[in-house]
């Protein structure tokens, strides 16, 4: 009876309490949940950007390939996903990100099985082909579910977890395909294990998929103003200034991203002798520092408005540490460290970016916009590895850390447009309001 009046009490207490505050005390159980399967998902996503590169070495041993073509297989996975990118942002916003979201796992996991059964250049080519299929709608599908399903305070946090994620991600890749070949003596066990993975996290994510259910969170004032706006033709929001200034922003700080983690390590090697077991881990250390910068990120984001400020901080920080290191006058392991310690710049951005591409998204189309801008983070990654290579392979090391910068200062100029066009369009929307 006392349990049974307790309960009774209970329940009253919820009825006569506020909505609000009966939602505000289940809220964060229910974003750290959707944090955490987003992440997840997240982490997949980039450890399927690393599908093929570690085992290059046993394709050029067992298919004679040589390193040209191998790289095309990269070129391919992102050419694949960039264009999937862009169109399965409109998929998102017909269908919802949750039944996309489950589709892309299949997708990895039929990669990893193209992988395990190559027999030659066209099997790998399939792989690859699956794996950008793949790794396509995750940014307009990740961002859709946290926007409508983590509550404001804490929607920087969950942008700081999906970045740190995607470092994991990549942290992880070469970890699990060499580590299990060399176990299982066969870099086709390794592809059967990446399935297995894949498998799991699919599995987690239909148990837990009630979570991920993007058509339940949907803001009650944005669907209103959506109802009453007058309908617009699905690509009105290409002519958005802001749209085009975010994608800029995401090829020319993606094209800096792709020199430190293709070319750093040869870089360094080059200007101060260093032996690659050493420079390898500078790629690691930068992942890692850019991931502290995430974590400190999430908090920034909640204390500043001016978002673009935040970018231009730290990114200008992180462009002149490359710049001090492509002068040459530091040590060979401060070179290192230096531009592991550049990584924490760009990660501290990283947050702000996500929201400031959120500002820019117009009510009812965030997987289209999400899908078009985070595109541009494919072009820099297919565009910019061949122009830093062929700064390589003409003796130029120095520039891969110079052009890195440059690239980086690039993304701040249109980090600042992005912000300065939507104020533009806040004091003209106030002036007609007057």
């Amino acid at each position: 009876m006392q349990a049974e009046s307790s309960q009774t009490e209970s329940v009253r207490s919820a009825q006569g309490a506020p909505l609000a505050a009966v939602l505000t005390a289940r809220a964060p159980r229910a974003d750290f949940a959707v944090i955490g399967l987003v992440g997840l998902a997240h982490g997949t996503s980039h450890f399927f950007h690393l599908l093929l590169p570690p085992l290059f070495p046993a394709f050029v041993r067992d298919f004679g390939l040589s390193y040209s073509e191998l790289g095309l297989l990269v070129s391919l996975f992102f050419v694949v996903s960039g264009v999937g990118q862009a169109l399965s942002g409109f998929l998102v916003d017909r269908v919802g990100a949750r039944p996309v979201l489950f589709a892309a796992m299949g997708c990895f996991i039929a990669a990893a099985l193209a992988a395990s059964a190559a027999q030659g250049y066209g099997g790998l080519m399939l792989a690859a082909a699956l794996a950008g299929l793949g790794n396509a709608p995750f940014h307009p599908a990740d961002f859709t579910i946290l926007n409508k399903r983590v509550s404001a305070p804490r929607l920087g946090h969950a942008f700081s977890v999906h970045g740190i994620s995607g470092n994991l991600g990549w942290a992880m890749a070469p970890v699990f395909l060499i580590g299990v070949s060399e176990l299982a003596g066969s870099w086709r066990a390794a592809y059967l294990g990446c399935a297995l993975l894949a498998v799991g996290v699919l599995l987690l994510l239909l148990l837990k998929r009630d979570a991920l259910d993007d058509r339940q969170g949907e803001d009650a004032g944005v669907a209103r103003r959506v109802a009453d706006a007058v309908p617009e033709h699905a690509m009105a929001f290409l002519k958005l200034p802001s749209v085009w200034m975010c994608f800029s922003f995401f090829f020319w700080t993606t094209a800096a991203l792709s020199a430190i983690q293709s070319f750093a390590g040869p870089a360094l090697a080059r200007m101060h002798a260093l032996p690659l077991s050493v420079t390898a881990w500078v790629v690691t250390g930068y992942m890692l520092f850019a991931a502290a910068g995430m974590v400190a990120g999430g908090f920034l984001l909640a204390r500043t408005q001016r978002l673009e400020r935040t970018i231009a901080l730290a990114m200008a920080a992180s462009a002149l540490l490359l710049l001090v290191v492509a002068a040459g006058v530091l040590p060979p392991l401060m070179a290192v460290a230096t531009v592991a310690l550049a990584g924490f710049g760009t990660g501290l951005a990283g947050p702000s970016r996500d929201m400031l591409v959120k500002r820019a998204s117009p009510p009812g189309a965030t997987g289209r916009v999400y899908g078009t801008v985070y595109s541009g983070l494919d072009a820099g990654f297919a565009l910019g590895a061949p122009v830093f290579g062929w700064m390589l392979d003409h003796g130029q090391p120095q520039s891969i850390f110079s052009g890195a910068a440059a690239a980086l200062m690039l993304g701040v100029a249109f980090a600042g447009l992005v912000g300065w066009s939507m104020r533009g369009q806040v004091r003209t929307q106030s002036g007609l309001a007057d």
